[in-house]
């Protein structure tokens, strides 16, 4: 195959929401370059990119699948993309490792929330934007709504580059303001006829064109000056100041297509070998220290691993971004991250599930390699002579959670390490285990995720799961001042144990006083580790109890505190006073007195009128007006206060403060009424008080299972 230099590569990431034709636009380009001859469909599951067979079930992308093509000298790097906010995370690592991010719009929708989420991470890496107005063939086809909505979400950046004589079923010819001429297409698509611009278009054309100079020319002082003199720019000096803009995000070029008659795909891929920036163009890669790595082929190598693949039969598949040097089969690298060494086996391209070996790939290309057994996604490979890690792929927060169990409980070790490879697979997938509801918890970008992720355990690691209702990490404290006390005492022969413990527990807060019938003589203020406070107060006088007793008595508390007497969860913000008691000069030992302070803490807190908290959220819904009513009553059923509403480009949002133990689906009940036109942001904000009635009966729940333990 081929070997490309750095000037003559073009990385492409296709981008946008779902069904907005990104996969057939793919099949569309591989087959106007030659690479295959006969384009697939989604419909009929026979497209390159998407050949896993959970896409086939589906009927849509689930991962980022690399293609390629070779156009008029030049190699086009091609990463297609999943359209469902669920996978963000394959969009992402796409979009960190391409040099032009070309978003498709379904002209039957304009810009949809998913191309909004997909949108913040484009402009996050500031990657240089081409927009594909997609579907124009289609009977509910709108160029003009398209363009008025992209033009109020991108902003003043969308720049015509085309437009479409006709859109609907009749859709065949383009008007191109870059070449100013029209290009006609036969109704089987492909190449099309270039013909002079009619003259009822004439006007308009040049007046956008003329625009379209303006906007070029605004880019560089030279080409700028250029306008001014000549009062036009020539086709090169176009080009080179809509590339400047481009890196800049102040031009979006708009071109026109139908990926499924392929019309249009051809002139794109032109505009991408032409214009759209490479590898050496864009900016310095970043390492972790702030130091700027360029895209210089004479430099040592640094490969960064965007992706990771486990493929049955075949094993882990690492795919890469040659940020600087060349890479050849056989060369060792060193891996800082996990400090190790890796040697690449075979090098591949890669075009969906067909790998084609290269010899040799350089600066800027995109290539995989077998078996790293050490290295990851976002890990940095380098060669002898450079040293540090590209900053990582900064993945999207999980949106969702659930528990986990394996169904049979001898495959408990086994799922924990299945989950951790799929992990490594997918980053976006997180995986712990929660000590405080003693729960292996997986957290997920949606619904659709964790169906993939269970399809992907029962399929490739035959192992049958349940996913189960998390336990929420609910709070106790006390409402009001209580006192009790506890005597501990064994005899069993030989030495015994006594104690007892007199204290007193009163809700703790900020600043409170001394109690004024109490000695205080000393202080301890203990920072929860799962919040609040526990204060200790000693108040012993006379030396009822030796003060080396004292932090066995603090340390039972604790331990009441980890596992607290209502529901079991930690108990926060209390302060205990301990001012009597009761020693044995020979029985009492420090087991005795910690079992003596738990005892009187958990009878105290019970007469403490205690209290249940929960974690609330803060809940920020974005969806269509018209939807509106539907989302208010969805999130009222789920005991949520609303704190407002606000217009934010079209959307309604709402703000609602909502608990975490009403949270459960609600990303899917969504889903269901917004049809995936909705997104939601949840963040943490205090707890609060449980309301009685759902306390009573989570306290019954609980004394329920300690009578089945005990």
């Amino acid at each position: 195959m081929k070997t490309y230099d750095e000037k003559h590569i073009k990385n492409v990431a296709l981008i946008g929401a779902a069904k907005s034709g990104k996969t057939t636009l793919a099949e569309t380009m591989l087959f106007e370059a030659g690479i295959i001859n006969r384009r697939g469909t989604v419909e009929e599951k026979n497209t390159l990119s998407d050949y896993h067979e959970i896409e086939h079930e589906r009927g849509s992308s689930v991962y980022a699948t690399p293609l390629h093509t070779e156009w008029k000298d030049y190699k086009i790097n091609i990463i297609d993309t999943p359209g469902l906010d669920d996978f963000l995370g394959e969009v992402s690592s796409a979009i960190r490792v391409c040099d032009t991010a070309v978003i498709l719009l379904n002209t039957q929708h304009g810009v949809e929330i998913g191309t909004e989420i997909i949108f913040d991470y484009v402009d996050k890496y500031r990657r240089p934007t081409i927009l594909a107005f997609n579907h124009l063939d289609h009977e509910k086809a709108n160029f003009q709504q398209t363009l008025d909505e992209a033009r109020s979400f991108f902003g003043p950046a969308v720049t015509l580059m085309q437009y479409p004589m006709e859109t609907g079923p009749g859709f065949n010819a383009i008007i191109d303001l870059l070449k100013m001429k029209m290009y006609r297409f036969p109704a089987t698509g492909g190449k099309p006829e270039k013909l002079d611009i009619p003259a009822s278009e004439l006007e308009k054309a040049n007046a956008l064109h003329n625009e379209l100079v303006e906007k070029a020319a605004e880019n560089d002082e030279k080409l700028m000056e250029l306008y001014f003199e000549k009062g036009n720019l020539d086709e090169d000096e176009l080009r080179e100041g809509i590339k400047l803009g481009m890196m800049k995000h102040q031009v979006f070029p708009v071109f026109c297509i139908s990926a499924k008659k392929d019309m249009g795909s051809g002139r794109l891929m032109g505009f991408i070998d032409n214009v759209a920036p490479s590898a050496v163009d864009m900016p310095a890669e970043i390492l972790e220290d702030g130091t700027e790595v360029k895209c210089d082929p004479a430099a040592p190598t640094r490969l960064f691993v965007f992706k990771t693949l486990v493929e049955p039969h075949l094993g882990k598949l690492s795919l890469f971004k040659v940020m600087a040097g060349e890479v050849t089969p056989g060369m060792d690298f060193y891996n800082e991250h996990t400090a190790t060494s890796e040697r690449i086996g075979q090098l591949f391209i890669l075009d969906g599930k067909n790998r084609n070996q290269a010899d040799r790939l350089k600066a800027g290309d995109i290539g995989a390699t077998l078996k790293l057994k050490n290295t990851r996604t976002s890990d940095t490979l380098n060669t002898k002579g450079a040293t540090g890690s590209i900053d990582p792929i900064h993945f999207p927060e999980p949106r969702i959670r659930t528990a986990i169990v394996a169904k049979n409980k001898a495959d408990d070790e086994k799922l924990g390490e299945v989950l951790q490879e799929i992990h490594a697979e997918d980053p976006t997938i997180e995986i712990h285990y929660d000590k405080e509801v003693r729960q292996l918890m997986l957290h997920a970008q949606g619904d659709l995720h964790l169906a993939v992720t269970r399809w992907r355990l029962q399929h490739i690691y035959k192992m049958e799961v349940d996913w189960v209702k998390p336990r929420i990490p609910y709070r106790e404290t006390i409402q009001r001042p209580a006192e009790a006390s506890y005597r501990h005492k064994k005899q069993s022969g030989g030495a015994g144990q006594f104690g007892e413990v007199y204290l007193r527990i009163e809700p703790w807060h900020e600043g409170m006083p001394n109690p004024k019938d109490l000695t205080v003589r000393d202080t301890e203020i203990h920072d929860l580790p799962w919040g609040g406070k526990m204060v200790f107060l000693n108040c012993i006088t006379g030396g009822v109890i030796d003060a080396r007793f004292l932090p066995s008595i603090v340390k039972g508390v604790m331990e009441k505190m980890s596992e607290g007497p209502l529901t079991g969860s930690y108990v926060r913000d209390v302060r205990v006073a301990v001012y009597d008691g009761k020693m044995h000069p020979v029985d009492s030992n420090d087991i005795s007195f910690k079992i003596a302070g738990m005892m009187a803490f958990k009878e105290a807190f019970h007469q403490a009128e205690p209290q249940l908290l929960e974690p609330i959220y803060d809940v920020e819904t974005e969806a269509p007006e018209n939807v509106m009513g539907d989302v208010m009553s969805e999130l009222q059923t789920r005991r949520s206060i609303i704190m407002g509403m606000d217009n934010r480009g079209g959307y309604q949002v709402i703000k609602a403060r909502t608990p975490l133990a009403e949270l459960d689906k609600f990303n899917s009940s969504l889903r269901s009424i917004a049809q995936g036109k909705a997104k939601v942001k949840m963040t943490f904000a205090e707890y609060a008080p449980v309301p009685g009635e759902i306390q009573r009966k989570l306290s019954e729940e609980y004394k329920k299972t300690e009578v089945e333990v005990h």
